[in-house]
């Protein structure tokens, strides 16, 4: 169908920069478009969010610092971020443009991949997000259609810091959870909690569906596939697809562990991994080419190129189908005729060949290679191949340098040195980190000393009620308790203010008492000695919004009410005196209980006034004067108490 005709961006300059061209993909969350930006004359593809996201301001402020997150992420696995706006009900980001086809659509071609493939997909993704979690980036989504391949054989993620942003909208307080459910780690579904070893458990999953064509856990339903990943181990590959290395076993059991504390730690730990999986594979060749038929060579023809049998390149990724045959047998050498003057002349040149190797040998010297910033596996390999002896020092923070990147060599590159000489590696050990202490239940000035033993310190201390933590207690900490996070980082503090008193003056002594009493008060009540029928409170001690600890007394005055001649206001007693014809007279209703927004649409609608004051700060109705069911003017203000 053409998208021009359906779909309205289409054709459209949007935000008076991107000229929209045709729509590439929709998704759940959003639609993408290739574009023009006219201003740079680039191609760029251009997600532009859906409507009910859009909407939302909270999604619209988590998005947009997702973005600056995710556009200072600069790594050649992960797709770039130009640029982020909106443009009227449209919220966007503008994006590297990567023709191809996603990882997912060479599944569906394919159906799996041999081992050595696998690992050359996974490996730039993991790389790809490596170099996210060192930034402080957790992906949260990661599946074969956030993979993209392109073209030219490049592999690239997309969609950092999307899941994220969809987290504060109104769909995930509302209990839906964030990820795909065929690749959600164990914590995401209990929890809703991700960390960079969610990342690893997601990677693992993808790894088995790469080698055996399926995800582990199917179900007839989204809730059964999540019970399985809180509930099994997931299966080795080998269980379904028998000959999957044992290599490869060992790499998804370690990724997919339910206890995120057995996983590695980050997706670069698991890289490293990955690495040497690959380089201890066996290599496989492509089928031999076949040899067409024809007539015998004559003795006296010339022999066949030397390089009409090459080794066939490798296997394309993206169109070649997994294939379980063997290749075909090569066909029959031809008939031996030595040539006795040619193989005196190779025994001559194989030995000047020998010696003069060894005369070089007596003097070579080699260069040390530039190995900054490399994997430490691939730069040991390299030295190796190089001549060195290789050494590992131990790794040293740097706040710069990705974990497991070669941080200096020593010697350092250029040296030229004796052959068999050692070469010392100095990996990175990443930025330094400390875990968030738990201060959870301390004072804050406990607080405060427990977190600068750590090397933190407190930021921001808000205070929140509570019913069940004592006032002045510590209830949480964010970065929460037990976050790696950086040296000198600044924690937030929630202390308990206890309970707070709430506003009870107007009210009757009956709707007080329960009220207080279920908030966890002890209320007593103060009776003038000439009433004789007690009626609304008329002053409190504690005053309103006061501070206090859980069973604290509170002490209520009440308003004096004569039995004869008292009544409330709304009230017509005088039968010489008949209420206005024109007042519409009315039943209040009932709204004990009920949300207080849904109560104060009811009242409006009847024709009442509606006075809220805020009671324990629970959201239903607590209170109500006048009581429901009593007849009223209309116009008759009626107050709520929440």
């Amino acid at each position: 169908m053409d998208t021009t005709l359906t779909d309205p961006l289409v054709g459209k300059l949007l935000d008076g920069r991107y000229r929209v061209e045709s729509r590439i993909a929709r998704g759940g969350m959003a639609t993408v478009y290739l574009a023009l930006d006219i201003r740079l004359d680039r191609t760029v593809a251009v997600k532009v969010m859906h409507r009910s996201l859009a909407e939302d301001p909270a999604f619209v402020r988590r998005f947009i610092g997702e973005a600056k997150s995710v556009a200072s992420l600069s790594h050649p696995n992960v797709v770039h971020v130009f640029d982020q706006g909106t443009d009227g009900d449209n919220v966007y980001l503008s994006m590297e443009y990567v023709p191809g086809r996603t990882l997912r659509d060479v599944l569906r071609a394919r159906g799996r991949l041999p081992a050595r493939e696998a690992l050359e997909v996974m490996i730039p993704v993991l790389a790809a997000l490596g170099a996210a979690h060192q930034a402080g980036l957790v992906h949260r989504d990661v599946k074969p259609e956030n993979v993209l391949l392109s073209d030219d054989g490049r592999v690239k993620v997309v969609d950092f810091g999307l899941a994220r942003a969809i987290e504060a909208t109104n769909q995930t307080r509302t209990g839906v959870m964030i990820g795909t459910i065929g690749y959600m780690s164990p914590e995401q579904v209990t929890s809703g909690a991700a960390d960079a070893r969610s990342d690893v458990y997601s990677a693992g999953i993808m790894l088995f569906e790469l080698l055996t064509g399926r995800q582990p856990y199917e179900g007839d339903t989204p809730m059964s596939v999540a019970y399985r990943h809180v509930h099994d181990t997931v299966p080795v590959p080998s269980t379904l697809l028998p000959g999957v290395p044992p290599l490869l076993d060992t790499l998804v059991a370690q990724a997919t562990a339910r206890d995120p504390a057995t996983r590695p730690a980050d997706a670069t730990a698991l890289l490293v991994a990955a690495v040497d999986a690959h380089r201890m594979l066996p290599r496989e060749s492509g089928p031999v080419p076949s040899v067409p038929v024809g007539p015998a060579h004559s003795p006296d023809q010339a022999p066949a190129p030397a390089n009409q049998t090459l080794i066939q390149p490798r296997v394309d990724l993206l169109t070649s189908p997994v294939s379980d045959h063997a290749a075909p047998a090569a066909p029959a050498r031809a008939r031996f005729r030595p040539n006795w003057f040619v193989i005196a002349l190779a025994v001559v040149m194989v030995a000047a060949v020998g010696v003069t190797g060894w005369l070089f040998s007596q003097s070579t010297t080699i260069t040390v290679p530039e190995l900054v910033g490399k994997n430490v596996t691939i730069a040991e390999n390299e030295a190796r191949q190089r001549g060195f002896v290789v050494e590992i020092g131990k790794a040293e923070n740097d706040e710069k340098m990705p974990k497991g990147s070669v941080l200096r060599t020593d010697p350092v590159a250029g040296t030229e040195r004796e052959g068999k000489s050692k070469l010392v590696l100095i990996a990175s050990a990443g930025p330094k980190r400390v875990a968030v202490p738990n201060v959870v239940g301390l004072s804050k000035d406990d607080a405060a000393t427990k977190l600068a033993a750590s090397g933190l310190v407190v930021d921001r201390v808000r205070k929140q009620p509570s019913e069940t933590v004592s006032r002045g207690q510590v209830m949480r900490a964010s970065p929460a308790v037990g976050n790696l996070v950086k040296e000198g980082s600044k924690v937030s503090l929630v202390i308990s203010a206890g309970l707070v008193m709430p506003d009870v003056k107007g009210m009757p002594r009956d709707q007080a008492d329960a009220m207080l009493r279920t908030a966890g008060f002890s209320p007593e009540f103060v009776e003038q000695t000439d009433s004789a029928q007690p009626c609304t409170v008329i002053a409190q001690d504690p005053q309103p919004n006061a501070e206090i600890d859980k069973g604290a007394v509170v002490r209520l005055t009440l308003s004096q009410c004569n039995n004869g001649g008292w009544h409330w206001p709304w009230e017509n007693t005088d039968p010489n005196q008949p209420a206005d014809p024109n007042q519409k007279i009315i039943v209040i209703p009932n709204v004990m209980f009920k949300d207080v927004k849904a109560a104060r649409q009811e009242l409006q609608a009847a024709g009442m006034r509606v006075k809220v004051k805020k009671g324990p700060g629970r959201a239903l109705v607590l209170a109500q004067l006048p009581p429901g069911g009593q007849q009223a003017p209309s116009g008759t203000e009626v107050t709520l108490w929440h």
